[in-house]
């Protein structure tokens, strides 16, 4: 009977063929890769641009109120004080907040960091 025949075995490729293999499916990798970041930035850049668009319209409104409540301040304030006083008191109780508010974001970022 006949012994069925061996497979022989694929003829063995030259060292250089194969690091030129691996050092192209090395690059294809790393361009799959980036092209996948590029993607997954893209994607969440998208879907932010709504509420990024809508926190700064929220921004806009929250100035003209603060705005509002200045020159109110300072009208309630020009009455028994004067124009002049009441501009610099109202200006000193912003300045304050604002201070307050720069303070604390201060504190909180190296608290953070």
């Amino acid at each position: 009977m006949l012994k069925p025949a061996e497979p022989t075995p694929p003829p063995e490729r030259p060292i250089g063929e194969l690091v030129h293999e691996l050092v192209e499916e090395g690059k294809a990798y790393a361009r799959a890769e980036a092209d996948l970041a590029k993607a997954i930035a893209l994607a969440k850049a998208k879907a932010l641009s709504l509420p990024a668009g809508l926190f700064l319209a929220a921004l806009i409104v929250l100035q003209s109120a603060v705005t509002i409540l200045a020159v109110g301040i300072f009208a309630a304030l020009s009455g028994p004080l004067g124009p002049i006083l009441a501009a610099i008191l109202a200006s000193l109780i912003f300045l304050a907040i604002a201070g307050g508010l720069a303070w604390w974001g201060i504190e909180r970022a190296r608290r953070a960091l």
